[in-house]
């Protein structure tokens, strides 16, 4: 789908799951519950608590989110919004939660996640866990665990293939666009 730079290949990727699982079992998330914004935080969610399970700890509860409607953006001229599932099947309210999305841009829709999951309960903790950081905050929103950071330009785009969402390779794409 892209006719882009590739910013990791398949087994990148893999080794960069296996350092996420390492650093949210050092900091002793390992308990916490994951929620996964749809779909490649969804996803990738479910990979981490399999790679805390099959490391011998407890599996972690697993919710995912669609935070479609909770969006500042939703009545602006975006393209029609495809509605994914929200299953958070445990209470948030107490629990330490690690929050898990694909990519951090302007920090919309990690706003748009926290404010849905108010709506659930009151959260002792959450911590932000995202596979790439590309900068270009709108809002004072820093995750807690990042994959890679990766300098883009504002208007580029960042694409996450994940098997689980159709991709015939895991990997992730850098798709310059021209400022203007």
């Amino acid at each position: 789908m892209s006719d882009g730079s590739p910013i990791l290949s398949s087994e990148a990727l893999d080794t960069l799951l296996d350092r996420l699982t390492d650093d949210l079992i050092a900091a002793s998330m390992a308990d916490a519950a994951f929620i996964g914004v749809y779909t490649g935080g969804a996803h990738l969610a479910a990979r981490l608590v399999d790679r805390i399970a099959a490391r011998g700890h407890q599996r972690p509860k697993l919710g995912t989110m669609d935070i479609t409607m909770y969006r500042d953006d939703l009545y602006t001229g975006l393209e029609k919004p495809i509605l994914g599932d929200t299953d958070i099947p445990f209470n948030v309210t107490g629990q330490r939660i690690v929050l898990v999305d694909d990519v951090l841009f302007t920090g919309r829709t990690i706003h748009a996640a926290l404010r849905q999951m108010m709506d659930y309960g009151r959260p002792r903790s959450v911590s932000l866990l995202v596979l790439i950081d590309r900068g270009h905050r709108e809002l004072p929103i820093g995750a807690d665990f990042v994959g890679q950071i990766v300098d883009t330009g504002k208007r580029d785009k960042v694409v996450v293939k994940l098997i689980e969402s159709g991709a015939s390779i895991d990997g992730v794409d850098l798709i310059p666009q021209r400022e203007g």
